[in-house]
């Protein structure tokens, strides 16, 4: 099945390769350039993964074991230790992240700043035609709406970013730097993969559209200097809310199986994500086993496997079966076939993730010096909408012992 969600990559003259792991640059400061195997096998995996399941993304291209030993104190606790070392080929028609707009501005270098976005534009966006500031002003608002997209996307399978700075924001709105990233297993809008941003939760599941935004905001006051007026620049901000709410209204009927998306169906969604949240509900499951309700009778029964705790089941029955009714009349409103709705909600809902724990279980086994859990992993990852018989331990929930492990809970960004 081919997914509805996949896009054609953005126009551009070429590819871009990056070496990552592979030793020091002239823009690596003082570290040492180096990559550990298992944050080099996240990469791989989850830009590979990202890719089939539709989100504009960078891809890897290769995965290369170095033989050598790198230091990492994994969770900045003093505690470092020598791990396998490896190098990740990436591909991306371009590397330029809005920060690369930040510098030269902050440093009052506008003739640099006139030609970085001369040259960006020339290169990844040739179908812009126009010039000066009418140019600039389309350009800001694509580089919105392209953001828009990827960040709907994030949110439509539960892929939470970690480090949403200026620096990881890519100019053609592609998912970029993987670091400690995570996916969500119970839904929660609060949670974060990343250890340094446990306290304060910035870049948490939930703000992932405001912090896009955000960053948006500074990428435009980075390019103000080069325009008369602050018009343009926030007429591409409000192209990305408009995009970013459009998108967002799509998924909801997609993940939700409906024709299209109505203001109560918003509040409908709403209404859900609270419920998943206070269940303790995997999101990946209960929106795949959705497609199984049958609106004549719709209970818990169709996905009762994505429950975590059966106490919080309990609690949460009540407001579920009210939801459940609400859900089965807004089906029977809708007058479409049972098979196209599951259609429609197989297409937008992955049955199979990168969850963090079968990462880090890919990631024991390569340390150990058994490689072909990467390939088994990925040969999965590469048909997320379609069931695999046989692979339905890769579908599985988080089991009780992923809860607290190191990688499958909390990372770091050398993670």
């Amino acid at each position: 099945m081919r997914s509805r969600w996949a896009r054609a990559s953005p126009p551009t003259v070429g590819w871009e390769l990056q070496l990552k792991g592979a030793g020091p640059t002239p823009y690596s400061r003082t570290a040492d350039g180096r990559a550990v195997l298992r944050s080099s096998i996240r990469e791989f995996v989850c830009s590979e993964a990202m890719h089939h399941l539709g989100i504009p993304t960078t891809r890897a291209l290769s995965l290369v074991a170095t033989g050598d030993a790198v230091v990492r104190d994994m969770f900045y606790d003093g505690h470092p230790a020598a791990e396998p070392g490896a190098v990740v080929c990436r591909v991306a028609p371009s590397f330029v992240r809005f920060g690369h707009f930040e510098l030269p501005a902050a440093r009052g270098d506008l003739a640099l700043l006139r030609r970085l976005a001369d040259f960006t534009i020339a290169r990844d966006f040739p179908h812009l035609s126009g010039s000066g500031e009418t140019r600039d002003g389309d350009w800001f608002a694509e580089v919105c709406t392209r953001t828009a997209t990827m960040i709907a996307g994030w949110m439509r399978v539960g892929f939470v970013h970690g480090v949403m700075n200026t620096d990881n924001m890519s100019i053609l709105g592609l998912t970029i730097d993987y670091g400690p990233y995570g996916w969500i297993d119970d839904y929660d809008p609060d949670w974060t993969p990343n250890t340094t941003d446990a306290q304060g939760r910035r870049y948490r599941f939930g703000w992932q559209p405001r912090i896009a935004h955000w960053n948006l905001g500074r990428l435009a006051q980075a390019l103000a200097p080069l325009f008369g007026e602050v018009a343009p620049l926030q007429a591409g901000l409000d192209a990305y809310a408009a995009a970013y709410g459009a998108a967002d209204r799509a998924n909801t009927a997609a993940k939700l199986g409906l024709p299209d998306a109505r203001e109560g169906d918003v509040v409908l969604m709403q209404r859900l994500h609270g419920l998943l949240h206070e269940g303790e509900v995997d999101m990946t499951l209960f929106f795949r086993g959705l497609a199984d309700l049958d609106p004549g009778a719709p209970s818990l029964d169709a996905v009762a496997d994505a429950f975590y705790d059966p106490e919080r089941r309990a609690a949460v029955q009540p407001g579920f079966d009210a939801w459940l009714r609400d859900y089965a009349a807004r089906l029977a409103e809708a007058h479409e076939p049972v098979a196209a709705r599951r259609d429609r909600m197989h297409a937008a809902n992955p049955r199979y993730v990168p969850r963090n724990y079968l990462a880090q279980q890919v990631i024991d086994r390569a340390e150990a010096g058994d490689a072909s859990g990467i390939a088994e992993l990925l040969d999965v990852l590469r048909r997320p909408y379609d069931d695999q018989p046989g692979r339905e331990a890769f579908a599985a929930r988080r089991p009780d012992w992923a809860r607290t492990k190191p990688g499958c809970s909390m990372l770091s960004c050398s993670s």
